[in-house]
């Protein structure tokens, strides 16, 4: 085996092996240590001689280095005892306590409102997904020491407060699942549209996301939300093919091809769905069913968009947010009246709504164009642009606003005729 194939067991089997290590510990920074540890003596011995079991091999080794840590610090004996009397058939057995509960515990742990946002983000990839810390550095674009810093802080944060290593009980779960849904989605969001850099896309963030998702689905197969929120992962992630130029170019939606758009991602998503609606719709199945309508128009002029603007109005009342209503204009403008959409975003501009976002000037620069505004539509643009970190979509809007600028002199001139 070489590196890339210890890589590939330890993504598949990290939140196992900690989980496990966490529940026989009750020390949430030493199973993450000491399976760090065993990874680093895979990619040592594994080239030499592949184990029959790498999940098992993983398991005793990270067995074995929490045993040498609890050795070195000379005291918790009893529990020196129970994980000698597992490591000898560790490496035989890769699942041997039901980890199933682990590891959905590992998710609850990693998400814990005690921490901060950016804090649950990097502790669930990294002992839950299983990415390096410069891995996730890559992902968010931040140097691998704060990451590094954010995962040690969390840890600390977590001891310190004498966070549980179990799952919340039955009457508590559920809010707290919000948080965990919260997490993955955040991962998610910054995979399909990358916030700054010089790419828009980060599939590798935004399977990741899809992977854990997947994970709690199975884990959690009662719980409609989960099912919702895999539902808009993969009916999002099923357009990938078609959203960006072979140079990375971004193609808007009415110019995809959505031929290339994934049929089996397609599937995958519009299961799900049908899971999730069974008792109602939670705001992540809202937004999957219209993701849905979507992929179930030929183009984007074919669109439902009466049946987009009523799902934005149910999800504006279930999860009531700036971005919902912003999306919501944008509807309201596909379904053919842009002046409306433009009274809606003009509110939430009066409102002090999403302050400093790109978002808002790169609609209203929209709007604006739809209703021949021009000169005002071009000073929009070139604001959104200044505002976005993305260089791509920076790129687009710049030449939106130059194109703009071509017409408006063309009408002025006459070259154009009314």
């Amino acid at each position: 085996m070489d590196t890339t194939d210890v890589e590939a067991v330890w993504r598949v089997e990290s939140a196992r092996i900690v989980a496990a290590l966490t529940r026989l510990t009750g020390d949430f920074g030493l199973a993450e240590d000491a399976a760090q540890e065993a990874v680093t003596e895979a990619l040592t011995s594994w080239p030499r001689a592949s184990p029959a079991n790498p999940a098992g091999w993983l398991m005793a080794a990270a067995r074995r280095r929490a045993i040498d840590t609890i050795r070195r610090r000379a005291a918790l004996h009893d529990r020196y005892a129970l994980l000698a009397a597992g490591a000898e058939t560790a490496e035989r057995e890769a699942d041997p306590d039901g980890i199933g509960d682990d590891v959905l515990a590992l998710m609850f742990v990693s998400c814990h409102p005690v921490l901060s946002r950016e804090a649950r983000v990097a502790l669930t990839l990294r002992v839950v997904g299983g990415l390096s810390s410069e891995e996730i550095a890559r992902a968010f674009l931040v140097p691998v020491p704060t990451v590094q810093a954010r995962i040690t802080r969390a840890k600390k944060t977590i001891a310190a407060a004498g966070v549980p290593f179990e799952l919340p009980p039955a009457h508590e779960r559920r809010d707290r699942l919000a948080g965990v849904l919260s997490v993955l989605y955040v991962i998610f969001t910054e995979g399909s549209t990358a916030t700054s850099g010089d790419r828009l896309l980060r599939p590798d963030v935004a399977y990741e996301a899809i992977r854990l998702t997947r994970t709690l689905a199975a884990l959690q197969p009662d719980e409609p939300e989960v099912h919702g929120l895999l539902a808009l992962c993969e009916l999002t992630a099923a357009r990938f093919p078609a959203r960006t130029a072979p140079d990375g170019t971004p193609i808007l939606l009415d110019a995809q091809d959505r031929r290339s758009w994934d049929p089996a991602a397609i599937h995958r998503g519009l299961t799900a769905l049908a899971r999730a609606t069974k008792r109602g719709l939670g705001p992540y199945a809202l937004q999957a069913a219209i993701a849905a309508v979507h992929t179930a128009a030929p183009s984007a002029e074919a669109t439902d968009w009466d049946r987009i603007v009523l799902l934005y109005e149910a999800l504006g009342r279930v999860a009531p947010s700036p971005l919902v209503d912003l999306n919501r204009a944008v509807a309201v403008a596909m379904a053919g009246d842009p002046a409306q959409a433009l009274v809606i975003v003009d509110a939430l501009i009066a409102a002090g709504r999403l302050p400093g976002s790109h978002l808002v000037p790169t609609v209203r620069g929209e709007l604006l164009t739809r209703l021949g505004r021009l000169p005002e539509a071009r000073a929009e643009l070139e604001t959104a642009a200044r505002l976005c970190a993305n260089d791509r979509e920076r790129t687009v809007l710049l030449r939106k606003a130059a194109a703009l600028d071509f017409s408006d002199k063309c009408w002025r001139s006459g070259i154009v005729e009314a």
